[in-house]
């Protein structure tokens, strides 16, 4: 069975391999003194495909198939075959039935005679699949942000609750496939299953998916990473072949093994980790916008100067705003609209310009979206995550991480700027804490127990993050490990913006006392208004600025120099001294290692026994929070 078939390559792979086992049966049963006639055939194929052309091509394509090759390997053939429609093939979606029915009429208009309204109520129910020996099949990926444009909402709502005790909400849609299979081989439909899977399938809440496969049954097969070419795209998926734990012989990535866990590695099974409450609520996938509400500077600083009837700046509703490129990149300079997190359109309305961009920019697309919260809130950003806002607002600078890149690299931002959700911010102002994240021993747990977007490494704070055991550091190990993260950072932004190329410059403008700009503020009025100098970085002179495009994160890490080299191994030994680790540890040992203080941090706080030195750290974090 392929419940996705395509235009049926899959189905012609496996017909093609069986016809060829089975011949080798028959050549083996004629030396024995046995004739065997072929019994192979189309008919032993299944399939579920919802486009209608590929379903009549796969037919077409695996009947073709067994003809030639039942030509080129010298069995007769009827010189007169007729392509059939096949049984086994299915014209349906794969995952739910849509049946109507008519709406009952009211108690009212069934007592006066009239007739029930001619519409029909949708009926959504989970779809069969047909017992079969083998599932194979190449599933549909659906990353969480495309489902309901692809599928509508309605669908996907009723996709969330059928499959709600099984399938996490905005899962990729590939693991609905598995589900599926893993199911029928549970109730013994089915006898194993080979999918293709986007590499997601790992990690986060993808990863569910392979753990209920381990409950009940096994991975006996995996390919973690492989190319894949698509359409001319050379993309990474992961292939997978799972039963109910019969077959005890493991292959994972072409290399015999004990066991394949379900992040698909075979030592420290990651995907055991618990999220530690003492990493609760520090680390947050900044604002989502939803909307053009970012504009660059030169249209900021004019805004920035007009007043407004209410007498308030437009100050208090224009923030910096950054994402992955600023920090990955050079700085863009660019600014967002934000009216915070619930405020009423009257408030809004008050800010003329700020309100006019919005009015004009968002609007028009946010008020044909389907959600309704979006839709009804349309001068508000989709989700602030007001939450983090209130974490970093008090801080001298926070913590960022870009979701998504190829090098993992912290970088600091100072309130009131905004992070975009193509960041992960951390509530976090100290140098111990971006020593720790910016180690080593960090990167390779956020490697494992994140995704990947092709073949680049997603982090997550939940997986990433909240799972992460921070080391018990004495107070004179936490200072070196804050001294080397310091010097790090100070290396780095020399090499980034060199005080002989660059001079510091401030943006003047006005700004509330009580505001966001409140830190920079000065001399204001008795109505609380003064003037913010904001601080910036410029460079020297039109040389100078051609050359600081040059100097990017990206780049520096590409390179990587011996003195950021040396300064990392520096700041490795230094963590590595924290948690009591030998300094040479192979990334599998960290994984061994870290996991295992993840259970024991896990159980410690169950108990609320948790060890002096990390209570000692804990609480330190919670005071500079304060």
């Amino acid at each position: 069975l392929d419940p996705a078939c395509g235009s049926g390559n899959f189905l012609y792979v496996s017909l093609q391999l069986l016809l060829s086992l089975e011949k080798e049966v028959i050549a083996f049963a004629t030396q024995l003194g046995f004739k065997l006639m072929p019994q192979v055939g189309v008919h032993q194929l299944k399939a579920i495909e919802i486009n209608p052309y590929a379903f009549e091509l796969a037919q077409v394509s695996v009947q073709i198939g067994y003809l030639q090759w039942m030509r080129d390997n010298g069995f007769l053939l009827d010189r007169t075959p007729i392509l059939q429609t096949l049984d086994g093939f299915e014209n349906k979606d794969a995952l739910l039935n849509q049946t109507f029915r008519k709406k009952p009429a009211s108690l009212k208009a069934a007592r006066a005679g009239e007739h029930a309204q001619d519409d029909a109520l949708k009926v959504y129910t989970e779809r069969a699949w047909p017992d079969c020996d083998v599932i194979v099949s190449n599933p549909p990926f659906l990353g969480t942000k495309k489902l309901r444009g692809e599928l509508s909402d309605e669908y996907v709502e009723e996709l969330f609750q059928i499959y709600a005790d099984r399938i996490p909400n905005f899962s990729d849609l590939c693991c609905y496939w598995f589900e599926k299979a893993r199911d029928l081989i549970e109730h013994d439909k089915c006898r194993r299953a080979g999918l293709l899977a986007t590499q997601g399938i790992r990690g986060g809440l993808n990863r569910e998916v392979l753990k209920r496969i381990q409950k009940t049954g096994g991975i006996f097969f995996a390919e973690s990473d492989r190319e894949w070419i698509l359409d001319g795209a050379n993309v990474h998926v992961s292939m997978i072949g799972f039963d109910n734990g019969t077959e005890k012989r493991r292959v994972l990535d072409g290399k015999p093994v004990s066991e394949i866990n379900p992040n698909l590695t075979t030592t420290a099974d990651t995907t055991k980790a618990v999220r530690l409450q003492s990493n609760r609520g520090i680390g947050y996938i900044a604002d989502v916008k939803a909307g053009k509400f970012d504009l660059s500077e030169a249209d900021a600083t004019k805004m920035l100067h007009v007043p407004n009837p209410h007498g308030k700046p437009n100050s208090d509703v224009l923030l910096p705003w950054v994402n992955s490129l600023d920090i990955l990149r050079r700085p863009r300079d660019w600014w967002i609209v934000d009216f915070g997190s619930d405020s009423p359109l009257e408030f809004a309305t008050r800010f003329e310009q700020p309100f006019a961009k919005v009015k004009q920019d968002v609007f028009p697309e946010r008020s044909k979206v389907k959600r309704k919260t979006y839709r009804e809130y349309w001068w508000l950003h989709a989700e602030p995550c007001t939450e983090m806002r209130k974490r970093i607002e008090p801080l001298a600078r926070f913590l960022v991480t870009t979701t998504v890149s190829k090098h993992r690299v912290f970088a600091w931002l100072r309130p009131p700027t905004l992070p975009d959700h193509q960041l992960v911010a951390f509530a976090r102002d100290d140098d111990y804490s971006f020593g720790v994240l910016h180690s080593h021993f960090h990167e390779v747990w956020a490697l494992k127990l994140g995704t990947r977007l092709e073949t680049r490494p997603r982090y997550t704070p939940t997986t990433c993050f909240e799972t992460f055991p921070f080391p018990q550091p004495t107070p004179d190990q936490e200072a070196a490990i804050a001294a080397d993260a310091k010097e790090l950072n100070e290396l780095r932004e020399r090499w980034l913006n060199p005080p002989e190329w660059t001079v510091e410059k401030f943006l003047e403008f006005p700004g509330s006392a009580n505001g966001p700009w409140a830190r920079y503020v000065h001399n204001p009025d008795s109505k609380g208004i003064g003037t913010v100098r904001y601080p910036r970085l410029e460079p020297k002179d039109a040389d100078c600025a051609k050359k600081l495009k040059e100097r990017t994160l990206t780049k520096l890490y590409n390179e990587r120099p011996a003195w950021l080299d040396l300064a990392h191994k520096k700041l490795d030994e230094a963590v590595a001294a924290a948690y009591s680790f030998p300094a040479d540890l192979t990334d599998e040992q960290i994984l061994e290692r870290l996991l295992e203080l993840n259970l024991a941090s896990a159980a410690a706080e169950a108990k609320e026994e948790m060890p002096k030195s990390q209570k000692f750290s804990r609480a330190k974090r919670e005071d500079e929070m304060i």
